[in-house]
């Protein structure tokens, strides 16, 4: 539902989860430490990504991200709406460092990708109450030459209220088999592989020898 990182929101897939201990009929606020966890998670796939080695430790990261309403309207499309309020979503990332390196080193030939189940346990304001609700996704995502060319959120399951849920069995519906958000998202993804990465986390160059005077 909003334009967000596919990767991290995960990513998060841009993917919708929270605590059940959320007070009811008052905003979402902002957990304390939610930015630098995506930020550290973020700096550590840019650097997955550039690397491209298969060898070394595995993508591990424990996210929570709050969504102001406002905020997820912005993806509102004339065929799906967000009708809720605030939501807050948490979801343990892991996904292997070889598999992404795969990703990105297959040449000209197409790589399937394919993200291994991550659930992802929310909570969405509805009527003024806090409602829990649990989705599973597993994204997959086609590459050539190290771009992404055709992506699938993979909503594989989803418990909560009736209301949210078609809501969300909709958007990913319009994304798998209609298409609808396929441009952005894939616009997203490589713009974060190839733009966004090298130009906020540059890998360190290695130091020049000097020549002999």
């Amino acid at each position: 539902m909003r334009k967000s990182n596919p990767w991290i929101a995960g990513a998060l897939a841009g993917v919708v989860a929270g605590f059940l201990s959320a007070s009811a009929a008052h905003a979402l606020e902002e957990q304390s430490g939610e930015t630098q966890a995506i930020q550290a998670c973020e700096r550590r796939l840019c650097t997955l990504l550039q690397q491209r080695d298969a060898k070394g430790d595995d993508l591990k990261c424990a996210l929570t991200k709050t969504w102001a309403k406002s905020t997820i309207k912005e993806a509102d499309q004339a065929s799906v709406r967000w009708g809720f309020g605030d939501a807050r979503c948490t979801v343990q990332i892991d996904i292997s460092r070889a598999l992404i390196a795969a990703a990105l080193t297959s040449g000209g030939k197409e790589h399937k990708f394919w993200v291994p189940p991550h659930t992802a346990h929310c909570i969405v304001e509805e009527g003024g109450q806090a409602r829990a609700l649990t989705a599973t996704l597993a994204p997959k995502i086609v590459f050539k030459d190290g771009k992404a060319e055709r992506i699938w959120i993979n909503l594989t399951s989803i418990e909560g209220p009736a209301a949210i849920k078609g809501t969300l069995l909709t958007a990913a519906a319009l994304t798998d088999k209609v298409g609808i958000f396929q441009r952005p998202m894939l616009k997203s993804v490589n713009r974060f592989i190839h733009k966004h990465c090298p130009s906020k986390y540059p890998l360190p160059q290695a130091p020049t020898a000097r020549k002999a005077g």
